[in-house]
């Protein structure tokens, strides 16, 4: 039996791994969720589930959410780190976005327990730090992401120096094939109507600017110590092979699956084992053609800015990762168009002075310089309107 522990319960993967832990209550126990402020939901989970372990980011929610169901509920960073450090915790979920995971996970990790990583952004902000740090407490890191899951799949028994190159594919997201200036000015509904996976507003509008891609790059690098030059991205509209390997004899490893977030999560929950799924398998004889497209980075500039910051390294991609999460949260709040999102996170890039091996204190410190910066170009912005 694995206790697990879910940091960012109420969004979409947190739901989802949920839905995974209840269909094998033989296997997994669910002891411990955290969410940063939706204390229905949180309420609703704890009923059905019963965790002993509840934390609410919000101070105010946790407290009205404490004195509804008569449990504690700590908040803030504290309360993400006791789930994520505490003794009945075998496994923690990294469902939640952004820097607030970023200490839990440390800790995690230093506590030695399995992680399952489905917070691309920690690895794009920390990757040689969190890796190391795993490398120097022997702790398993277990990719969610269905990319780097497809990956960590195909890498099984295969020794690293017989891999040449590992290949990213991507549907290409909500506005593959619009025209840019079409592309440039496409709604909300258009930029939030992901054809093929059911996602959070975040990483859909991530998705269409392919910045999605760029960020899987970044992650996979440190994930699995790859240099950049044997990573590459291909779009694949079919969405069908969610990775590939190339050996060093030619030979391809792809793994395929159907768009269901439950089958990485399970994997990851279920490692090294492999168990019963209810996700119906794919209708290879339905499939048809398979297409496999390179992106053109000119018309999709949010990925050619990842490319670059990867290539620069170090603390360009905390710069990245902060100017484009300020860039999306303004579009999704209508303070930003959707074509303005590249010209935001350019701007920070052109602004940051890169360093190289940056510390946890100078990574946090980045962190909040690109996102203040990337608010007062938005506002600026605004102005212009």
């Amino acid at each position: 039996m694995k206790r697990v522990a879910v940091l960012g319960s109420t969004g979409s993967i947190g739901r989802s791994t949920l839905d995974v832990i209840a269909r094998h209550p033989d296997r997994l126990r669910l002891v411990g969720i955290a969410a940063r402020s939706q204390t229905d939901r949180v309420a609703e989970q704890i009923a059905q589930f019963h965790p002993a372990l509840v934390a609410v980011w919000d101070e105010a929610s946790a407290q009205a959410l404490s004195s509804r169901i008569g449990q504690r509920v700590p908040s803030g960073a504290d309360g993400l780190l006791e789930l994520a450090t505490h003794p009945d915790v075998d496994v923690v979920v990294v469902a939640t976005s952004g820097r607030d995971a970023l200490l839990p996970l440390m800790h995690a990790i230093r506590a030695r327990k399995q992680i399952a990583l489905a917070s691309k952004e920690l690895l794009v902000m920390a990757g040689e730090l969190i890796m190391r740090l795993a490398r120097e407490h022997g702790a398993t890191l277990i990719p969610i992401d269905s990319e780097h899951a497809a990956l960590f799949q195909c890498l099984q028994g295969i020794a690293k120096d017989r891999v040449s190159r590992l290949v990213i594919t991507g549907s290409g997201g909500p506005l593959w094939g619009v025209p840019e200036p079409l592309r440039m000015e496409a709604s909300r509904e258009q930029v939030l109507a992901h054809p093929k996976w059911q996602m959070g507003p975040k990483i859909t509008v991530d998705s269409a600017t392919l910045m999605n891609k760029g960020l899987e790059i970044i992650e996979a690098r440190w994930l699995f110590d790859m240099p950049l030059s044997r990573l590459a991205v291909v779009i694949h509209p079919e969405a069908a092979v969610h990775g590939l390997i190339e050996l060093v004899d030619g030979t391809i490893l792809a793994q395929l699956s159907p768009c269901d977030m439950r089958l990485p999560i399970q994997y990851a929950l279920s490692f090294p084992e492999r168990w019963e799924s209810p996700v119906a398998p794919l209708a290879l004889t339905r499939l048809g053609s398979l297409h496999f497209i390179e992106p053109d980075l000119e018309q999709f500039p949010c990925l050619k800015l990842a490319l670059e910051a990867a290539a620069a390294g170090g603390s360009a991609c905390v710069a990245l990762n902060g100017a484009n999460d300020t860039a999306v949260a303004a579009y999704l709040e209508g303070q930003a168009a959707f074509g303005e999102i590249p010209r935001i996170i350019a701007e920070v890039l052109e602004q940051h002075e890169p360093t190289q091996h940056p510390t946890l204190e100078e990574i946090l410190s980045l962190d909040e310089w690109a996102r203040k910066t990337a608010q007062e170009i938005v506002k600026r912005q605004c102005l212009l309107r």
